[in-house]
């Protein structure tokens, strides 16, 4: 019987994304998933770069780096049987800041050059052979990769899951860059209907697999305690979990929300990017910020929101976005309220959906009554559940045997 699943391969995973990151990641998602499905998987984390070495010099994954770039740890680490991460023994030089095409296309290539070496070393190390190469959303870095690891990676998967291009720090090369990577990819799989019809622009073999969400966490052997931060705050407790970033969240929202409901508690859990670190929220007494906390201890938190949100900023990157939190909130039995986009269309039945500040806060009062009817709360959770890794990556791995099928029925 034909599999479902893509198996018995070796896959390289290269994304904007480290192994050792301590946010959650759709492409450590994805290689876990894969690696279960007797394929050996090499993940290689992101390459040094000058400005990372001059800014961030004493981070940790920057430390990390350095030890393997100055042989003073393995720069191949198995983290389980056949699953391993690269650390690049290469420093990348900088390219974001230039303006000019050809410039810019030059560097790219050294560094794409640069990459390549070291992965190629790596998978002869391994005796990776027949590779198949999966990109995550990096179209700098892995702009030439497919033809310079050329004949060892023989099929390229470019994973569009964010409009990225569109993000004020790839806008000035990024709308040039990744429709060329999409084009000359063998297929292109992305996680909203929006950027599925983006993609086919480009690529006619561009398909929506849909989000996957690791809900293993989410449900311990035992009950989920209150988190100590959490202790003392009064409920109801409208929550967000994840990055904060002005460049996809609304802080007018949030502002209207605590303003107009001070006897609500607005808990933000997650990093803040330095406009939100100054933003008048901080002064406001009902509101409570939560640094970043491990992935594994997400849903703990969750569990101990009334109402969840995800007050989005609708822009070029955002209005396709399928944000995974929803499913990450939903499947706790959690009521949702969103900002209004093309993606949430899917969402439709199980979100309160906003288009304006005082939207949030007549969606809420809404939300909280709701939040009672158990069989609402149970289509919440049975939606949550039908969006796993391994359905998403079943989707992709059917739509890459039809496509080679395909390919390998046409007359040369």
């Amino acid at each position: 019987m034909e599999s479902k699943m893509i198996t018995g391969r070796d896959i390289l995973l290269v994304g904007l994304q480290p192994w050792d990151i301590a946010i959650g990641s759709n492409c450590k998602n994805v290689a876990t998933e894969l690696s279960k499905y007797n394929n050996r998987i090499l993940y290689v984390n992101r390459a040094l770069d000058r400005i990372t070495l001059l800014r961030d010099r004493k981070d940790v994954k920057t430390q990390t780096r350095l030890k393997s770039l100055h042989h003073q740890a393995n720069d191949l680490q198995e983290i389980r049987p056949n699953f391993w991460t690269l650390d690049p023994r290469t420093v990348l030089e900088s390219v974001n800041w230039i303006p000019f095409k050809t410039p810019f296309d030059i560097i790219n290539r050294i560094n794409n050059r640069r990459m390549a070496a070291q992965i190629r070393q790596a998978i002869h190390r391994l005796g990776f052979k027949n590779v198949l190469l999966f990109i995550d959303n990096e179209f700098y870095r892995g702009q030439y990769l497919q033809e310079m690891l050329a004949p060892e990676v023989t099929d390229c998967i470019y994973y569009s899951r964010d409009n990225l291009a569109t993000h004020p720090f790839f806008v000035r090369q990024g709308k040039r860059l990744e429709p060329k990577l999409i084009a000359k990819s063998t297929m292109v799989v992305t996680n909203s209907d929006y950027l599925e019809d983006y993609g086919r622009k480009y690529n006619p073999h561009t398909y929506n697999i849909l989000q996957g969400c690791d809900f293993e966490r989410f449900f311990p052997d035992q009950p989920f305690t209150l988190p100590d931060e959490m202790r003392g705050i009064k409920g109801p407790i409208i929550g967000y979990m994840g990055v904060m970033t002005v460049a996809r969240l609304d802080l007018k929202i949030l502002e209207h929300i605590a303003t107009q409901r001070p006897d609500w508690s607005l808990v933000l859990v997650g990093p803040q990017d330095k406009t939100f670190q100054k933003s008048r929220l901080h002064a406001l007494p009902n509101v409570h910020f939560i640094a970043n906390v491990p992935e594994v201890k997400v849903p703990q938190y969750i569990q101990f929101f009334d109402v969840c949100i995800n007050p989005q900023l609708v822009n070029g990157m955002t209005i396709g976005n399928y944000p995974r939190k929803l499913d990450e909130y939903m499947v706790l039995g959690k009521p949702v309220v969103v900002t209004r986009t093309l993606a949430m269309e899917l969402f439709k039945d199980h979100v309160y959906q906003c288009d304006t500040p005082q939207d949030y806060v007549e969606n809420i009062t809404r939300a909280l009554e709701e939040r009672k009817d158990e069989k609402r709360v149970q289509g919440w959770i049975d939606f949550s559940l039908q969006h796993t890794w391994e359905v998403s990556l079943s989707k992709m791995s059917q739509h890459y045997f039809r496509l080679k099928k395909t390919q390998q029925s046409q007359p040369a």
